[in-house]
């Protein structure tokens, strides 16, 4: 077999785009051998986020050329956006500082302990894959470790339970990110992320990394083998995918460039001489795959990450095309962590959180939305108009983590006696999609949930309630009555009409609980304020979906397993695109690179 041999370092790609590469669609099948090859490395990655940085160091580390192929103008994926909490136990140099126990085979009992459950009832850990628990287990602190080895820096704090959740109930593992605004590039927004994305980059790139930004990966490329399906992989196809803004002609850039691969080439066929690691972040934004696992999840959801970086399942569904098996789906149905999350922010469709004037791809988000200091200030209602939930509740549990339950004897289902069980107080979702007299076919949709309140809220939440603070393109509206505010709301997900009689019904009677000083219909604790000041206001605070816990079969090598447990020879998987795992942060994301990257870099080549 005769490739295109190119070499290692270089910056640029040659002519010669494939057909397989022009024609790949994502899932359609088993990528053709091509005639040649326009790029080569030992280790070609999958996705530029937490665990593709960390697989590209660790493969580097190994003595491996890597090339990362991501589909963004530039690096960060879900990790960059997110609020910088990383658990990792077992041990750690932090755990020690001070003086707090823990160990790897404390943190696999944990984190395989079938009696423990949420406090609306949900299993944490009972449907966990062992052997991928032991591995993570067994690597959380070489992970953290190889984390601070590589530039990044977290707060010289006690690890605790602060922005944690699934992590264990035997010892503190959550560690925070020291990050501080201003410091650096930050994009796509500045949050606690970029903490860790920004200096896994700079280590990336310092140690040979080469990054093919602007490209897509279209099919996975197996060599043929005795039978269908059970070559070894030998590279990948992608296909050039510009993100260019509205109303401008360029596309974006990176902010670093070092190392970047310069190509407007329309595809390519990238040769992998040892492996291919996926590190694709998950599938939660391709709406008919996650409605495999619960049919409730919509269009009208959107999804946390958008419009930075969309989790397309693109890996899952490519690695399925040659074999692969999808693996814990149990874990991506369960009510528990932030698998749906209720609304971070008002008033914008991308509400996982306030986004700031100053990011790149603002004008695609389009408002910074509103933050909520008191959820007192306003009602959620559903399509029709009506209440369906008590606001103040939590939107989701933080269970299961150090000493929630106390006393606690591992693996003893009288555990549950020690969990103070409140179903009602994370019912959120459940309440807003049962709520659904407007549903329609094809597929019933719930759709949105609005807050609503006054000119007198708005003054006590301090808000600015102008473009571009609130979205008035079918996200934010405002009138003089609420029969009028009902009549003004339309958006592409609001099946109907919104009644204004019903809405007006509504908050009379809201008001009236405000008189009585109790809530007869939800238990909202002692509603404080009438809703009664024109103008009034609808703003969108419809449920997202958070994180994506089911994803391809892999094993502790995080080497990708077929549909007969075999394993896929120079296949590997790591993130959320993997299953198995039922834990929310950025923990299992490097960790799970760290694992992949290691064995792939020191996979034998195809030569």
């Amino acid at each position: 077999m005769e490739y295109n041999q190119m070499k290692h370092g270089s910056t640029s790609v040659g002519d010669g785009a494939t057909d397989a590469a022009a024609s790949g669609a994502v899932g359609s099948g088993i990528g053709k051998i091509p005639k040649s090859w326009d790029l080569e490395a030992d280790v070609v990655v999958i996705g530029a986020g937490a665990a593709g940085l960390s697989a590209a160091i660790k493969a580097a580390d190994a003595g491996a050329s890597v090339i990362v192929v991501e589909t963004n103008y530039d690096i960060g994926g879900h990790a960059i956006i997110s609020g910088g909490n990383v658990p990792l136990g077992g041990g750690t140099s932090a755990q020690r500082k001070f003086g707090i126990e823990d160990s790897p085979d404390l943190v696999f009992r944990d984190l395989t302990d079938w009696s423990i459950v949420q406090p609306n009832g949900w299993p944490d850990y009972r449907y966990n894959d062992r052997a991928v628990m032991r591995a993570f287990a067994d690597h959380c602190v070489q992970t953290y470790e190889f984390l601070l080895a590589n530039g990044v820096n977290f707060k010289d704090v006690p690890p605790d339970n602060q922005g944690g959740h699934n992590l264990g109930n035997s010892a503190p593992r959550e560690n925070h990110l020291i990050w501080t605004k201003g410091a650096g590039p930050e994009s796509p927004n500045a949050r606690g992320g970029t903490a860790l994305i920004r200096p896994l980059e700079v280590s990336a790139r310092a140690k040979g990394g080469r990054f093919l930004l602007n490209y897509k990966m279209t099919s996975l490329v197996r060599e043929p083998g005795s039978e269908q399906k059970t070559g070894r992989l030998i590279g990948i196809t992608a296909r050039y995918t510009p993100r260019i803004l509205p109303g401008q002609t360029t596309p974006l850039k990176s902010f670093r460039s070092d190392g970047n691969i310069e190509t407007t080439q329309s595809s390519v066929a990238i040769r992998a001489k040892k492996s291919v690691i996926l590190a694709t972040g998950g599938s939660t934004s391709n709406v008919n795959f996650r409605r495999m696992f619960d049919p409730r999840l919509t269009d009208v959801l959107q999804v946390a990450g958008e419009p930075y970086t969309f989790q397309d399942g693109s890996g899952e569904l490519a690695a399925m095309a040659i074999g692969a098996s999808l693996w814990g789906l149990a874990n991506q149905i369960l009510e528990n962590g932030d698998n749906i999350r209720t609304k971070r922010a008002l008033a914008t469709r991308y509400n996982y959180m306030t986004w700031e004037l100053e990011s790149p791809i603002f004008p695609l988000v389009r408002a910074t939305g509103l933050n909520v200091k008191d959820w007192q200030d306003l009602i959620l209602v559903n399509q029709v108009g009506k209440r369906f939930y008590d606001e103040t509740k939590g939107d989701y549990p933080h269970g299961n983590v150090y000493n929630e339950i106390n006393p606690y004897t591992p693996n003893n289902y009288r555990n549950n006696e020690n969990i103070k069980f409140n179903p009602t107080k994370h019912n959120f979702f459940n309440a807003a999609v049962a709520m659904n007299e407007y549903s329609e076919p094809p597929d019933y949709s719930a759709g949105p949930v609005w807050a609503i309140f006054d000119a007198d809220a708005a003054e006590r939440e301090k808000w600015k309630l102008t473009p571009p603070y609130v979205d008035v393109d079918g996200y934010f509206f405002s009138a003089k009555t609420l029969r009028e505010l009902a009549a003004a709301i339309k958006n592409p997900y609001q099946e109907k009409p919104m009644d204004g009689a019903t809405l007006q019904a509504t908050v009379e009677r809201y008001n009236s609980f405000v008189d009585a000083g109790a809530d007869l219909d939800f238990g909202k604790p002692i509603p404080r304020y009438k809703i009664q000041t024109p103008p009034f206001y609808a703003a969108w605070g419809t449920p997202l979906v958070h994180d994506c816990r089911a994803g391809l079969r892999i094993n502790g090598k995080c080497q990708v397993l077929d549909m007969n447990g075999q394993v896929i020879p120079g296949l590997y998987c790591a993130g959320e695109s993997a299953g198995g795992f039922n834990q929310h942060g950025l923990g299992r994301c490097t960790t799970q690179g760290y694992i992949a990257g290691k064995n792939a870099g020191t996979e034998t080549t195809n030569e």
